[in-house]
């Protein structure tokens, strides 16, 4: 491969012109329609009386109003884009399913931190035996990314790749590695994969711990790629998955009824210059490597340092050097799995909510392009719009009790619009509500209709009835679900701007509901808020009450909101009942069959119950199967100079790792910090000594915890 990768077919002018005139026709869309509602509600103030507070209510309206009616026109756009068939997604702009890829080599990549290893490896095997039936799998590898920092995680990890290795007779496609040092996270962990490995392959594929991909669906994106030599990333549009709890059901409905129409519409106008989300995504090696390189941001944490939602960056670092990103949306077969609960779901948020508004310092960066800009700034406004949200709705109270306080008289005018000159304020109020419930309904309204076009994806969602009961259900549950993520968004961008970072958390994927203590403790302050809220607007102003109740009952009911949609029980009664179905369910791929199948027999063979703490370290040293492993793989790490340079900065080979040692054997694991014990296990020659000593050693020279451990291994 050359040292230096240029796009053989550059973003010409013509390309850029034809999508900047998609480009201004979808935004002028959405501008249009919100000067024309922003006329409206500026014409209401104007009868009502105008004042400062006015003026503020009505600039947060507009951009406000312009978020949602850019949605809107999504839907709009995405319905006609598949109503007439879109002839620019990439899968039709050349005939691609016939393409060679015998030459290539691709990187299939799984980075986990301190993850489920059982589920990461059945994930991966799925994939694996996928890929294998379409008869590609020499072309592939695969790679297990760990970043993890618990030593029973970690050791977890090890045995499960190598019985998976050798279940799959794998020794050569399948892949561990173990950063030493886990700097820059995620996208660190890419990189130094990409930096002793990458130049091996033409392409990777970088998924989630929780990522499948089915056979086909990888080899067509390799075809897609050899196809369009200028493209340097597609993304693909991953289906939420194996949702068992109430909340994860219905967001898995969701995604799978709504999104088509969303993401046809986000294709039309981002084309060649689209965006990249992370994961279950094919990347051009060579391009990623030169050109996306991330750099360290000024100032302080949360704003500066390391970028954390890294993805969005990347794509614009690779569209910046003339590669074309795409967004393979109309291309099935790839899944992934979502939280089960609000205050998980919360949590990540959490995490996005820092990483976008980090967007600000890179929007004015030399050199991206206008599409790039726009894809970080719709990023960013995706978590300012709760604050801004919030701060709207504080100030139509203001104005409502400031009349009621000062018991001015309101002297409605007349409005300024021909049209509007016979309506009282109230109607001409009610209109404006009418037209943003509708600007904010109409895109589900199109998903049901671009669902009843096609009989036989009516029946992958239980029935056309189905769908719409479930859109309804769905469409109740956001109402009350959304004032709470704007109390939650709220309250992150508000921790950003005090200075409050993020640490790095391994996702919580179970579904095992949440207890209603830890609701209670989590989501008091909500309920507190909309109780004391609704109290004071019903006490001054029962008509603004009314106006409000919808927002207000989110709140009040956020505890049994969270608690009861966490359930997997009321996930499996709705789905009894054919609610919130998707395509997975009920025509289930064989991917997903063989994942459920080996996760079920896990279950029951106990291989995914939690393990003692500590119970990897007892493992690593006294299991001569585990040991050996462990020791090869440390081994084999130190033969690259760059790991060993890094285990010696460590300590690793030091005196001092043998007086761990001896603590170990006489103290027990207790007796060691966190960092010891990765020491510890980082040290080749201390580990074998470790299983020597715990298996010789009378019992009188060990600590008490070794006892049973040893009994339980000699059985």
């Amino acid at each position: 491969m050359p040292a230096t990768e240029k796009p053989s077919v550059q973003i010409t002018p013509f390309m850029a012109r034809r999508r900047g005139l998609r480009v201004f026709v979808f935004f002028s869309t959405a501008v249009l329609l919100t000067g024309f509602v922003s006329l409206l509600f500026a014409d209401l103030l104007w009868r009502t009386g105008w004042s400062t507070s006015r003026t503020v209510l009505l600039v947060l309206f507009i951009i406000l109003f312009l978020l949602a009616a850019i949605g809107c026109v999504h839907g709009v756009f995405g319905f006609v884009a598949r109503l007439l068939g879109d002839s620019r997604a990439i899968t039709r702009l050349k005939e691609f399913r016939s393409q060679d890829i015998s030459g290539t080599s691709t990187a299939i990549v799984f980075p986990v931190f301190n993850e489920d290893s059982g589920r990461v490896c059945e994930g991966l095997r799925a994939t694996y035996e996928s890929i294998e039936r379409t008869g590609h799998l020499a072309r592939f590898d695969f790679f297990i990314l760990s970043d993890s920092t618990n030593p029973d995680k970690w050791i977890e990890e090890e045995r499960r790749w190598c019985e998976l290795t050798r279940d799959l007779n794998a020794l050569g496609k399948i892949y561990y590695r173990r950063r030493v040092e886990n700097e820059g996270k995620k996208s660190g962990n890419i990189r130094d994969f990409l930096n002793h490995w990458g130049r091996r392959y033409r392409y990777f594929i970088c998924c989630d711990a929780d990522s499948i991909m089915r056979g086909d669906t990888v080899v067509d994106l390799v075809r897609l790629m050899e196809a369009h030599p200028g493209v340097g990333l597609i993304q693909t549009v991953p289906a939420l998955i194996n949702a068992q709890s109430l909340f994860g059901r219905i967001q898995q409905f969701a995604n799978r009824l709504y999104a088509p129409v969303f993401i046809a519409g986000l294709n039309f106008w981002a084309q060649g210059f689209g965006n990249y989300w992370g994961h279950n995504a094919i990347i051009r090696t060579e391009a990623f490597m030169q050109n996306c390189d991330l750099p360290q941001l000024p100032g302080r944490k949360p704003f500066g340092g390391q970028i954390l939602s890294h993805d969005f960056v990347e794509a614009a670092l690779m569209l910046k050097e003339g590669w074309q990103v795409w967004l393979a949306h109309d291309l099935e077969g790839s899944y992934e799995e979502a939280p089960q609960d609000l205050i998980t779901n919360a949590q990540r948020d959490r995490r996005w909510c820092q990483g976008n508004l980090q967007h600000g310092m890179v929007l004015f960066a030399r050199g991206l392009r206008s599409t790039s800009r726009i894809h970080l700034l719709m990023g960013i406004f995706g978590y300012l719009a709760s604050p801004l949200w919030l701060l709207f709705m504080l100030t139509y109270v203001w104005i409502r009790l400031f009349w009621e306080y000062t018991n001015l008289s309101l002297i409605p005018a007349g409005s300024q619009i021909a049209w509007l000159q016979n309506i009282d304020p109230t109607a001409h109020a009610f209109l404006i509500f009418i037209i943003c419930m509708s600007v904010l309904m109409l895109p589900k309204i199109l998903a049901l209709v671009d669902l009843s076009r096609d009989f036989k994806r009516q029946r992958a969602f239980g029935s056309l009835a189905n769908a719409t009961g479930g859109a309804v259900a769905e469409t109740i549950f956001s109402t009350l679900h959304a004032p709470l993520q704007m109390l939650w968004h709220t309250q992150f961008v508000i921790s950003n701007l005090l200075g409050t970072t993020v640490t790095w958390a391994t996702q919580q994927r179970g579904a095992d509901g949440t207890a209603w203590l830890y609701a209670l403790r989590s989501q008091w302050w909500q309920m507190v808020t909309g109780v004391l809220w609704g109290g004071m607007i019903f006490w001054f102003d029962r008509a603004a009450f009314w106006w409000l109740a919808p927002v207000l009952a989110g709140m009040v009911l956020a505890v049994p909101l969270s608690v009861l949609t966490s359930r997997a029980n009321l996930g499996g009664r709705a789905r009894d009942a054919g609610l919130f179905l998707t395509p997975e369910e009920t025509t289930p791929p064989i991917e997903l069959i063989s994942l459920h199948d080996r996760i079920t027999m896990l279950e029951i063979k106990g291989g995914l119950a939690a393990k003692p703490v500590n119970s990897g370290i007892a493992a690593a040293v006294l299991d001569p199967y585990i040991n050996a492993i462990h020791v090869s793989l440390l081994r084999e790490k130190r033969m690259n100079p760059a790991y060993a340079e890094t285990l010696a900065k460590l300590g690793v080979g030091t005196p001092q790792v043998r007086v761990l040692g001896e603590t170990l054997l006489a103290s027990g694991p207790e007796k060691l910090a966190p960092a010891e014990r990765m020491l510890l296990l980082s040290d080749a020659e201390v580990m074998v000594w470790l299983h020597q000593q715990a298996w010789l050693r009378p019992a009188e020279n060990l600590a008490a915890w070794w006892q049973p451990v040893i009994r339980q291994y000699a059985r």
